[in-house]
């Protein structure tokens, strides 16, 4: 037993024998300092790029003043489609507000028109007058020559008109043969006489229906515009007033009246 122990002692000190020429030393320990060092170098250091079915994935790049090109080309995109859309608006307001087959404010229109003139007087003092028109012997055209002839007159006539009218006046149709004419600046005698001028110049229009020649008329009724009118108001009296003359324009004919 004695002999085993002091083999083992043997051996173990042979284990641990310096090598030639120098002393058995233990083995290195870093410093811990050097290791905070090189834990914080790992988390300075850049992360790998992210990648996508093996390939890196592009950084965004948004600069200052200028967004990427996707972004540029969407805004323009945008400002088109409104622009058009705006046009639309426009052409949609426009044929809503005017007569198909004249070309000429509608009732809609020349009513629009009327009250933004009657506020412009209200607030100005400006002046203005309202003739009410009605075209004359069209009924005997339509149920003689049919409605396409009708159709006929009432562009003739409303070529004469807007041949003598200004291009800040105003001419629409009411509806039927029925129309109004905004004119400004001008004084009661001055819309009286621009009436007759009217009247003058359709009751001698020649107007061609194919082989035939046919002729109508209007009856203009005048309405001075004042600052305590609203469209309702200028239309009846102007009504009124054309009602009148188409009476002395019958009576003058010898014809009896119909509206």
């Amino acid at each position: 037993m004695l002999q085993t122990l002091i083999l083992m002692k043997k051996t173990h000190s042979r284990s641990r024998k310096a090598p030639p020429g120098g002393t058995l030393k233990e083995p290195p320990r870093p410093a811990q300092g050097s290791a905070k060092r090189d834990a914080g170098k790992a988390a300075k250091a850049p992360k790998p790029e992210p990648k996508l079915a093996g390939k890196a994935l592009p950084r965004a790049r948004v600069g200052a003043a200028r967004l990427p090109s996707g972004p540029q080309a969407q805004i323009r995109r945008l400002k088109a489609q409104l622009a058009a859309a705006l046009a639309q608006i426009d052409e949609l307001r426009a044929s809503a507000e005017t007569d198909y087959l004249l070309g000429i404010a509608n009732r809609r229109g020349f009513e629009r028109e009327l009250e933004r003139a009657l506020a412009y007087i209200k607030r100005y003092g400006a002046g203005g007058a309202l003739i009410m028109l009605d075209v004359d012997r069209l009924k005997p055209v339509n149920d003689t020559f049919g409605h396409a002839a009708g159709d006929v007159v009432l562009k003739a006539v409303v070529e004469a008109l807007l041949s003598h009218v200004r291009a800040s006046d105003l001419i629409g149709r009411l509806g039927g043969d029925e129309f109004a004419l905004l004119l400004w600046n001008l004084s009661e005698a001055d819309a009286r006489r621009k009436a007759a001028a009217l009247e003058e110049t359709v009751d001698d229009l020649p107007i061609q229906f194919g082989s035939h020649t046919v002729t109508a008329g209007v009856s203009a009724g005048v309405a001075m515009l004042t600052a305590d009118m609203d469209a309702a108001d200028a239309l009846a009296a102007a009504d009124r007033a054309m009602y009148a003359r188409k009476a002395e324009r019958r009576a003058a004919a010898g014809q009896p009246l119909r509206r």
